[in-house]
């Protein structure tokens, strides 16, 4: 194991890798930018480096800060958390180049998972089920309408390298699609430096289950059951559960064994090694692959409550080329587990909501977790993503992890800002939810202010 590991990330997950490395006797370098400087992430590491101003692409995105900072401080290995860096694999490269140890897949399985398109045809030639779609990238409008017409509308126009939603939106006919292509290669281009999109078929009231995958550097690879993310906002997700009511309780079992071949399958083919996420929909009883995560998940916290993995101690541990010791036979689901993502945003609007948090008093008690990446007085800035914490909450079943959620929720004081948290009681006091009638348009049609 190596001595100290620099933490390329902020927030939350800053924080928490910071907790889990600590206490593994790994000393911790916090990296921040001049607008977080006084954050808990950074007085909680052993050392701190500022890398830059607040804008994302002049210090969490500096590739070269992010070195320099390593070779200051003597850090021998770099966690790139998720978001900003971590599934760029120039970066990946750089830090091995420089020595350092990536706390992540390796760079050549990274390259085969960045263009979205060309990932779809290496699982697929695999044997894993894929969402209908375009042959790889569409050049040009012309293109993605002959495309369209081959699959059938609606479809769904994607950015190819492209991740939270960023570069896509849905056609329902060849004049809306001529329209949204430009948007999304716009979008694509301005969030991820390149225009190309794809196009898959657009399933009108879908599942988001996700498979959580561990693999070490010697050939072993398992998965850590599903989570389901299918309550969304924009693309992006809001509330996560493990399990997914589709397969609680032992339902559906020939249809979870072959997503977890599925997903088994498509790691393999990417040559995948530490944690990642295989992303599938759930349409018409049939499940599909729409991409794999090469990084850490926001909702890992659900699987590691649920199986008791502990993902970030594994991902330290096979990245210092540790034997992965937990078999496929070992990982148990107990329980259920609920996530909630707290954003500094309009309940209704979900407008963000910068500002300080003049009062910020988080709830306990039975079952209750929070990841959070500020305290009290702390300002939530503009510059970044509005999450502010993340809320897990686990019961021994599906409906007590519900009634403590909504107790949590209601006990979570947050002032001075407008948060989300009305939203998720909306989202928890519908009866669909309880019932567990999920898909990806649940708030299109439920949890109404």
């Amino acid at each position: 194991m190596f001595q100290k590991l620099l933490i390329a990330n902020r927030g939350e997950i800053a924080r928490r890798i910071g907790t889990v490395a600590r206490g593994m006797g790994v000393k911790t370098v916090a990296v921040h930018s001049d607008a977080d400087a006084t954050l808990p992430f950074v007085k909680e590491a052993d050392e701190a480096v500022r890398i830059g101003p607040a804008p994302a692409r002049d210090s969490y995105l500096s590739i070269p800060a992010i070195l320099e900072a390593a070779k200051k401080t003597g850090a021998q290995a770099v966690h790139p958390g998720y978001g900003f860096l971590s599934e760029n694999g120039e970066f990946a490269q750089a830090c091995a180049d420089a020595g350092l140890v990536f706390v992540g897949p390796p760079p050549e399985a990274m390259a085969r998972m960045k263009d979205k398109s060309q990932a779809r045809k290496l699982v697929s030639a695999a044997g894993v089920p894929v969402v209908p779609g375009s042959d790889g990238v569409l050049p040009d409008v012309q293109s993605a309408l002959e495309a369209a017409e081959r699959i059938g509308y609606p479809v769904l126009c994607k950015a190819a390298s492209g991740g939270g939603g960023i570069g896509m939106a849905a056609a329902n006919n060849p004049a809306e699609l001529e329209k949204v292509y430009r948007q999304c290669t716009d979008r694509a281009k301005a969030a991820f430096g390149r225009e190309g999109v794809y196009l898959e078929r657009y399933f009108p009231a879908p599942r988001h289950i996700e498979v959580q995958i561990l693999g070490d550097t010697h050939g072993h690879l398992i998965h850590g059951l599903e989570r389901e993310c299918s309550i969304q906002r924009r693309h992006q997700k809001v509330v996560e559960e493990a399990p997914s009511v589709l397969f609680a309780n032992g339902q559906n079992a020939a249809l979870s064994e072959q997503l977890f071949t599925a997903a088994v399958t498509a790691a393999k083919a990417f040559g995948y090694a530490n944690a990642g996420t295989v992303e599938f929909l759930y349409s018409d009883g049939q499940v599909y692959f729409i991409e794999m995560n090469a990084r850490l998940q926001v909702e890992h916290p659900v699987t590691e409550l649920t199986t008791g993995l502990d993902l970030i101690g594994w991902q330290l541990r096979i990245a210092a080329g540790e034997k992965l010791t937990v078999k496929q036979e070992d990982v148990k689901r107990k329980g259920a587990a609920l996530e909630f993502r707290i954003y500094a945003e309009d309940p209704v609007k979900y407008f963000p909501s910068p500002g300080p948090l003049k009062v910020y008093q988080p709830p306990t008690g039975e079952g209750v977790r929070l990841d959070s990446g500020y305290a009290e007085g702390d300002v939530v800035t503009p510059n970044y993503d509005p999450m502010i914490a993340k809320l897990i909450i686990t019961g021994a079943t599906r409906d007590e992890a519900i009634a403590r959620a909504v107790k949590a929720l209601e006990d979570f004081r947050i002032e001075g800002i407008k948060t989300n948290i009305p939203l998720h009681l909306r989202i928890l006091k519908d009866p669909a939810f309880s019932a567990g009638e999920l898909d990806t348009h649940f708030l299109d049609h439920h949890a109404k202010p």
